[in-house]
């Protein structure tokens, strides 16, 4: 397999950003041959990073190369700071990156698929809430979302940040008043979903039972059960760590649909 840093200036944030990704190995025509213009293109699973995290983090502290070895799939792995995913009150607009500008860029530089069915995305902590976005966001795009440890109901967070004088989501989101029933609220999100008839990315939950994000996992279980959104969830020993995560992301691949061993 192939790990490439790729460096960028991105349009939408306007200034450099980085991408880390796993190409599988080529097929031995691929390379002994001359330039196929038809060349086979991958499956992509989009992984994204905590809040204290960067795009270095999953093949840094997690066996990711090991776990995708001999699978048919690509892993982009993009930088997003501390954004939640959002186009930031004060700050950039990584939502708009993230979920636009940075597939397009990585479909010019590598032979990665468009198509619904190969295009996948998970997440742990803040990233399991950008994963989630991004698929009820964008359910023509997304076959499989994951989320581990997500950090799910951010409306929640927000409240109580804005309850203890904190301000970090009021940067990012405008404030807990501006959050609920937004687009950036998995639960409207998930109605949304359900009320315009889109098809539905499955989707793959897990949180550990110590973990401080539980009850909030738990919730959104039973809000998407109760609108018939199928949830593929678990739960299991374990806090807010990457021993988990590390077991988990294992777990994703083999769920995830259509990807196999060529």
């Amino acid at each position: 397999m192939a790990l490439i840093d790729c460096h960028f200036f991105s349009q939408v944030l306007g200034m450099m950003s980085t991408m880390t990704v796993i190409l599988p190995d080529p097929e031995p025509a691929a390379i002994d041959g001359p330039p196929n213009p038809r060349r086979r293109l991958y499956p992509t699973l989009y992984l994204l990073h905590g809040l204290s995290d960067d795009h270095t983090v999953w093949q840094r502290r997690t066996a990711i190369e090991r776990h995708v070895a001999g699978l048919n799939l690509a892993v982009v792995m993009p930088a997003a700071g501390r954004s939640f995913y959002a186009d930031m009150v004060s700050g950039p607009r990584y939502w708009t990156c993230i979920s636009e500008e940075v597939p397009a860029v990585a479909r010019h530089f590598f032979p990665l698929s468009a198509a619904r069915q190969d295009n996948f995305v998970a997440g742990l902590s803040m990233g399991g809430y950008g994963a989630f976005k991004l698929a009820l966001t964008h359910p023509h795009r997304y076959a499989a979302a994951a989320s581990l440890s997500g950090t799910l109901d951010v409306a929640r967070l927000a409240r109580d940040e804005q309850a203890a004088g904190q301000g970090e989501l009021r940067h990012i989101f405008g404030g807990a008043d501006a959050l609920a029933g937004s687009p950036n609220d998995l639960f409207f999100l998930a109605h949304q979903l359900v009320r315009q008839g889109a098809p539905r990315p499955e989707l793959y939950q897990w949180c550990g039972t110590g973990d401080f994000l539980y009850a909030d996992n738990a919730r959104f279980r039973r809000h998407a059960e109760a609108l018939g959104v199928t949830v593929q969830y678990k739960e299991g020993p374990g806090g807010h760590e990457w021993s988990c995560w590390d077991a988990q992301i294992e777990q994703v691949l083999a769920w995830l649909p259509g990807v196999g061993r060529p």
